[in-house]
């Protein structure tokens, strides 16, 4: 063989490696904590502080709002392995480009999306006892920023999107206009505040940062479901969120969190005409921050969980509604536990409603899982397929499961029960007054099963049924 094709391969075999040491690590919370792990490794005295501030000096996270808190990044120790270097700049730098991409975001087994950068700043601020920058380093600033720069073609928030592959994921893109404030940057700084507050508390102290990830993000469910799980962790965040800040504390976070910005510029003291108006727009953005991520329980979209396109057109739904319909899927028969599993239950569901019963698109509006989350299936605008002669005047909600003589989880009853319904109203979806029965009050059906009919019978907005409903002669399961 020649000189030139012993060259050629030699490149071929550089590039090749190089590719690999590239797609080693993908933007998935596993691989972050792989990372992290490395990083340890390095040095295996490090303290999960020094960790955080050599992953920090790395990010390049050191603008003069953090310094005010947390000072430098750590320059100390060796430097990092340049493919682990350019990795974490990568998976740790937040951004929205112009094309509706974010980056500085992983997936998490839980199926959410989280933005590393509020995240491991809150952990910092905690190992560090910063109790009183601990508000602002995990959330307040970035609503602050959104509720300042909003305006009527950029939303202050809830902008979510997914991801090019559940398996390796490297690119997230928005499904929506992007916001001053997206969801995963709300997700890091929850889980940054309440990771921050339990070790600021001491009620945790952890040997590795990559152990602590791995016990709040991996953490494996048994069949009690959330019933059965600790309180620390990511499955909990938003009720673990609900139970440590009251929204007048967070507004006035936000409130100081914009004057401190505006000092540390070297601008003037603000006015009191100014802060007056700017408590007015803190006070306004606050009720929509409260009902997308306190009232409203985790909904997985339709492309996260892998749906086939709506065949056809949908309708659209008049709101608000006035009934919400419980069902049961019976089969599947058992709860899921995973958002993997739940994902492929979900699609299942869908194939056999399209490809057996030649609908449209799965029927049901929303499902619940037992593993914390809810999945839009319809969702809150097109016409659903759930419960004959009635589905242009509710939402039709199933849970994943066989409840003939079981119930679901205590967990997956109260984000229905509780949230998705307080969700509704409050978003003008469903009348106040709206009313709440099983699928088998107006169908002729076994669903939602004995069990779980017999349960909801003491839900609130429970209404036996009215003359106006009518017995189909159909058993539509």
């Amino acid at each position: 063989m020649d000189k030139g094709c012993w060259k050629l391969i030699l490149l071929f075999l550089v590039l090749l490696v190089n590719m690999c040491a590239e797609a080693s690590f993908s933007c998935h919370m596993i691989d972050f904590i792989k990372a992290v792990k490395q990083v340890e490794d390095e040095d295996a005295g490090l303290e999960p502080v020094a960790v955080l501030k050599r992953l920090r000096r790395v990010a390049g996270l050191n603008d003069g709002f953090i310094k005010f808190f947390l000072a430098d990044g750590d320059s100390r120790g060796p430097e990092l392995d340049a493919n682990l270097t350019d990795y974490i700049r990568k998976v740790v730098h937040h951004r929205v480009l112009e094309d509706a991409r974010e980056e500085g975001v992983v997936l998490t087994p839980d199926g959410t999306t989280v933005a590393l950068k509020p995240l491991l700043l809150g952990i910092e601020a905690g190992l560090r006892s910063k109790n009183q920058g601990l508000y602002q380093l995990t959330l307040a600033k970035d609503l602050s920023l959104s509720l300042k720069h909003s305006s009527a073609d950029t939303r202050r928030l809830g902008s979510d999107g997914c991801w090019d592959s559940l398996y390796s994921p490297q690119i997230f893109a928005l499904s929506d206009r992007p916001s001053w404030l997206t969801t995963a940057q709300v997700n890091g700084g929850m889980d940054g505040l309440v990771l921050g507050t339990e070790v600021l508390s001491k009620s945790i102290r952890p040997l590795k940062l990559s152990s602590l990830l791995t016990e709040y993000y991996c953490h494996q469910l048994d069949s009690k479901g959330l019933d059965g799980a600790p309180r620390l962790i990511s499955r909990r965040r938003r009720e673990n969120f609900r139970g440590l800040v009251a929204s007048p504390v967070l507004a006035g976070h936000v409130v100081k969190s914009v004057m401190l910005q505006e000092k540390l510029a070297g601008l003037s003291k603000m006015e009191a005409k100014k802060k007056k108006q700017l408590m007015a727009v803190v006070k306004e953005g606050m009720k929509e921050f409260v009902h997308l991520y306190m009232d409203c329980p985790p909904i997985i979209p339709r492309c996260m969980w892998g749906a086939e396109p709506y065949r056809g057109t949908p309708t659209n739904l008049s709101l608000p509604l006035s009934s919400m319909y419980i069902h049961h899927t019976s089969s599947p028969s058992k709860p899921c536990l995973t958002f993997q599993q739940c994902s492929a239950d979900m699609r299942s569901m869908q194939r056999f409603h399209q490809e057996d019963r030649g609908w449209d698109d799965i029927g049901y509006s929303f499902v619940a899982g037992s593993d914390g989350n809810i999945y839009e299936g319809r969702g809150w605008h097109w016409q659903g397929a759930h419960t004959l002669g009635h589905n242009s005047k509710g939402y039709g909600v199933s849970f994943i499961g066989d409840y003939v003589a079981s119930l679901p989880s205590q967990h997956s009853m109260a984000l229905v029960r509780d949230q998705l319904a307080s969700c509704a109203v409050g978003g003008g979806r469903l009348v106040p007054s709206f009313i709440l029965q099983g699928h088998r009050q107006v169908v002729n059906t076994s669903c939602p099963g004995d069990a779980l009919y017999e349960e909801i019978k003491g839900w609130e907005h429970f209404e036996v049924c009215r003359n106006t409903c009518k017995q189909a002669d159909v058993i539509w399961l």
